[in-house]
């Protein structure tokens, strides 16, 4: 096998913040750069199967230009510590063809573990463990020697909580689920696998549309995936947009996630976030960034690009949780700021 690489930049803006942590324990991290690395290789995907090898070679070639290094232990070094408990937020409740594909999470962690990462310091997580079974994860963490766990099986701690003075209908799994009293219904609690086991966060969310969110990115995945009584945000776009960039900037969130990777190996741009393959598109890229608004601003864009790709009409992109995300400082929504770096690999 001959493994060809070509590097491509466009834009040529981008811009460093450095954050003021506020006296409201709200912190971020203390730099988002807009920097996007996408790699790109045709041969990833076929019959939307990814080859692991392929994906592993895509991974390593992203994490290395991403870190500006040339060692992926020392890339790695700049994520996380080897004895840090590292949590992998996937979102696999479409499955595993429409969510993140357990190939990309497999290459991840093989690298991981390759760099001096115990298993047992590695967790695959979502918000629902059955979700992750399903998608075929409890498999891969057999295979690895990793754990897999759900938010919500994990419990909420009751010490650490959003809140919001908007009262949701509670479900089972919730906190609060059947208490009664005043105030009961306007905190969502983070679930205790990210208060009391995860030190570092890597989300790995997929290229997938969502009617409400527009895209099933990471602010959305990690912020909707690690608290409960959520339903009171998403059955409205506005709602949604608030406080999902609200709650990311809490420091369980915003000082732990340290790497983000959109898997846009196939692309469903209609019918999400449900799975259905009809709608999809393969362009066979992955795309990586410290900077989790900008990823999915360009998620957002790249959505519709593949719409169109898929004989669709464009869609106007709505950038109102971003755009709120930026005005939090938690990275950069401009379009004019983002730089995006493209490698192409051919095997």
């Amino acid at each position: 096998m001959i493994l060809k690489t070509f590097c491509a930049i466009s834009s040529i803006f981008f811009l460093g913040l450095t954050l003021v942590y506020g006296a409201n324990s709200i912190t971020q991290q203390s730099l988002m750069t807009g920097e996007i690395i996408v790699v790109q290789d045709k041969s990833a995907v076929s019959a939307y199967l990814a080859d692991r090898n392929i994906v592993k070679d895509m991974v390593k070639s992203g994490l290395l230009r991403l870190t500006n290094t040339k060692d992926i232990k020392e890339a790695f070094a700049k994520i996380a510590s080897t004895n840090e408990v590292v949590g992998i937020k996937v979102f696999s409740s479409p499955g595993p063809f429409s969510g993140t594909r357990p190939s990309v999470v497999a290459a991840l962690i093989s690298l991981m573990i390759e760099s001096g990462f115990s298993p047992k310091n590695i967790i695959i997580w979502d918000k629902y463990l059955s979700d992750l079974q399903m998608s075929g994860y409890n498999k891969l963490a057999n295979e690895l020697g990793v754990r897999i766990a759900g938010a919500v099986q994990s419990g909420y701690d009751e010490a650490v909580y959003y809140d919001k003075p908007l009262i949701g209908n509670l479900i089972y799994g919730d906190l609060e689920f059947g208490k009664k009293g005043e105030g009961i219904g306007r905190k969502s609690y983070i679930s205790k696998l990210l208060t009391k086991e995860v030190n570092k966060i890597i989300s790995i969310a997929p290229l997938l549309n969502h009617t409400i969110a527009g895209v099933c990115g990471h602010l959305f995945s990690l912020t909707i995936g690690g608290v409960d009584n959520t339903f009171r945000f998403e059955s409205s776009p506005e709602r949604l947009n608030e406080s999902v960039p609200e709650i990311f900037a809490l420091p369980i969130f915003a000082d732990r996630a340290m790497l983000f990777i959109t898997d846009a190996l196939i692309c469903q741009y209609e019918g999400g976030p449900e799975s259905k393959l009809h709608y999809s598109t393969i362009p066979g890229k992955l795309m990586f960034s410290r900077d989790p608004v900008a990823l999915d601003t360009l998620s957002l864009i790249e959505l519709n690009n593949q719409r169109i790709i898929g004989g669709f009409k464009s869609t106007k992109p709505n950038f109102e949780m971003f755009n709120n995300a930026s005005l939090l400082e938690l990275g950069i929504a401009d379009t004019n700021k983002i730089r995006t770096i493209t490698i192409n690999l051919q095997h």
